[in-house]
């Protein structure tokens, strides 16, 4: 395993995928390469800020306020605010509040500072592949270089995350992760019986633990159901979300026509879609976004989300416009509750995965190794799951002849190397000119790396990392490890253990939401809904009031360095706080929160700032009181009140009307910025 103290990092190629980055949209820096692979002297020794110097603001951590590294120089801040109008009243302690409420959460966005520069490796020449791939003679490329290809330094999914976590803030965290562990009879059973130790500012009640992780945000409905139903009921009736009835919203994504067209419509229909405007890989991620605020099925969206970065391929890649939406709708969408093992075969016979990673350019006397190397790199086993360069190469022979024509799968047999192959410990003869035949011994590899011991750790770590801990206790990997073994790589068995796991019920406050979790968390918590609002004027004749508002969200998204299927490269956007560290984008996400409290985006509805409470007290205190259950479902400290008493620029026994004598979008704004809302 290569130094995790050390962000991760692919050297550029002039093939396969762009390398494009996320737009620095908040002004700060990202790393920078004197050289290929060799960061800017003045960022320090691996990237990061040389000792004694700053990145920006202190960070929000599990334990609350500043309690991580990398504190604030004197004399620095965050970037100047934008007041909404307010006056002169408030305004120097709403600055304040906010660089000591957010300032603290800097963790939560630009994804683009520490991203992994993109490594593509390209075409390399072959001899004809003959005879037995396993012998000592080399079948392809040449004995000096083999494969055409070094070791690739790429990270996995888990890689990337533990590289991140070599940090000093990944080690601080490390020392809050809760340890040890037990599975219950059930989730309700284990959420009783587990104590919560840790250090954290977030209550630790089990139902807002629940909604927290296992949605994209909790809401008031999503509570009361949970503590309606009981846990045990909500999470079974989240474990079948074909049994969930579709949300309003979800009926309106009708109005994204290039969602349920094939992709053999898409080609068909370029030229007309075209002429309308639509861009069907940017409708399919408008639509993932409409699901993640809107619909009942939160889990299995979270799921979604979580395999769209497990099994990666990017949604602006070349091609993307006509197979992207497929490969969410018929890979992803098909098996995010189902089985890995068939989800990982079907994306090898998929038009999408086979174009992103040049798999349709591979044939016997040209190998391409790309998809065969992400395929035990990235997709089943990981880097450290004990295959070698030769099963890559073994690996890459195998799988010749599979591609793409008229925009289906094929398999070309004439292109197929044919010889006994050996990968870990999958072995074959290969020797069936039958093409179906020969195709088969392929899926039948694809399912045996599934399967394998490594990728069953693999993917039990990436989940306990999603819902548990940025470093998931070692108990709970190996009980989920275990569980994927036994039920052949099934979804639902893995959610339940983990559900009913001592270890996700301790590790409350132990997430912190990425830029994109926190802006739908957002829109979740104050209840915007799909259809426009009054304000509404029709700017666009092409596209509906709600296809525009989910465009707008995408692109601020894009702005914030996030969105779905966004990752470029094939790993997946890292899922531990410390790779996220941008000030700029943490203040970007505030001033969007406060145009969504305020209801700028007439494209959606809103409760009015004023109502978001139904019977506002008449005391400041206790309307702050009352809008912080409201909006993170919890009380603050005495501290946090304080510091938000001091936006509205009043004291706690102060009299105050429904709109907080017209402080209330700031109140809330500077509430949605506080750790409460940062943390999941």
């Amino acid at each position: 395993m290569a130094d995790q103290n050390v962000p991760p990092h692919r050297p550029r190629d002039d093939r396969g995928w762009d390398g494009r980055r996320h737009p620095a949209a908040d002004g700060y820096p990202t790393v920078s390469y004197d050289a290929p692979g060799h960061p800017a002297a003045s960022h320090g020794e691996h990237g990061y800020p040389p000792a004694g110097v700053s990145r920006g603001p202190q960070w929000v951590g599990p334990e609350g306020l500043g309690r991580q590294a990398f504190h604030q120089p004197a004399g620095s801040g965050l970037p100047t605010l934008d007041d909404d109008g307010d006056g002169d009243r408030g305004r120097v302690g709403r600055r304040r509040a906010l660089v000591a409420l957010g300032g603290t959460a800097a963790v939560v966005a630009g994804g683009a500072a520490l991203a992994m520069s993109p490594q593509v490796r390209g075409l390399f020449g072959a001899d004809t592949a003959a005879g037995d791939a396993t012998g000592a003679t080399v079948t392809d490329g040449t004995p000096a270089r083999p494969s055409g290809q070094q070791p690739s330094t790429v990270r996995t999914y888990t890689e990337q995350n533990e590289s991140y976590m070599g940090s000093r803030a990944g080690a601080a965290l490390k020392k809050n992760s809760p340890s040890g562990g037990r599975t219950f009879s059930g989730p309700a059973a284990a959420a009783a019986e587990t104590p919560v130790t840790v250090k954290t500012v977030l209550a630790k009640d089990p139902v807002r633990h629940l909604a927290s992780r296992a949605t994209f945000g909790a809401t008031p409905k999503v509570l009361a159901d949970i503590r309606r139903m009981g846990i045990d009921a909500w999470v079974r009736q989240q474990l079948d979300p074909e049994k969930i009835a579709p949300s309003a919203a979800e009926l309106k994504l009708a109005e994204l026509p290039t969602l349920k067209l094939t992709s053999q419509q898409l080609r068909d229909q370029r030229e007309q879609l075209n002429e309308r405007g639509a861009q069907p890989e940017k409708e399919m991620v408008d639509g993932t976004l409409a699901r993640q605020i809107w619909s009942e099925r939160q889990l299995y969206e979270v799921m979604v989300d979580f395999w769209n970065d497990f099994l990666h391929v990017a949604a602006d890649f070349d091609g993307g416009e006509a197979y992207r939406n497929s490969f969410d709708r018929d890979v992803v969408r098909k098996h995010a509750m189902g089985s890995y093992p068939d989800m990982l075969v079907a994306a090898n016979k998929h038009p999408a995965l086979l174009l992103y990673l040049n798999q349709n350019d591979s044939r016997a006397d040209a190998v391409n190794e790309n998809l065969a190397r992400e395929n035990l790199e990235l997709y089943s086993v990981g880097v450290d799951g004990g295959y070698t360069e030769k099963d890559v190469r073994q690996a890459a022979l195998l799988q010749t002849g599979r591609g793409v024509d008229d925009g289906k799968y094929v398999f070309r047999d004439e292109r197929h190397y044919r010889g006994k192959v050996k990968i870990l410990g999958f072995s074959h003869p290969n020797e069936s000119a039958d093409p179906k035949k020969a195709d088969q011994v392929i899926d039948a590899y694809i399912t045996y790396i599934a399967l394998h011991p490594s990728t069953a750790r693999y993917v039990a770590r990436s989940l306990a990392t999603r819902f548990v801990s940025d470093t998931p206790p070692k108990s709970l990997v190996d009980r989920l490890a275990k569980i994927y073994t036994v039920n052949k790589g099934s979804v639902k068995p893995l959610l339940m253990s983990l559900f009913s796991s001592s270890e996700f019920w301790a590790a409350v406050g132990q997430k912190v939401r990425r830029p994109m979790e926190y802006l739908v968390a957002t829109y979740r918590t104050l209840g915007v809904q799909p259809q426009a609002g009054p304000g509404f004027r029709q700017g666009d004749s092409k596209r509906t009031a709600f296809a525009q508002g989910l465009r707008q969200v995408h692109d601020k998204l894009r702005e914030l360095g996030q969105y779905p299927m966004g990752q470029p490269t094939p790993d997946g956007y890292p899922d531990v706080y410390v790779a996220w560290t941008s000030a700029g984008t943490m203040v970007n996400g505030w001033n969007e929160a406060a145009d969504l409290i305020a209801g700028n985006r007439t494209q959606f509805t809103y409760t009015r700032p004023e109502k978001l409470v139904a019977k506002p007290p008449t005391t400041a205190g206790a309307y702050v009181d009352a809008l912080a259950q409201r909006l993170v479902h919890q009380k603050l400290s005495a501290r946090e009140r304080n510091l938000i008493l001091g936006v509205a620029g009043v004291p706690a026994t102060a009299k105050v009307d429904a709109t907080f004598d017209g402080a209330v979008t700031a109140v809330a704004r500077a509430i949605l910025a506080s750790p409460q809302h940062h943390l999941r």
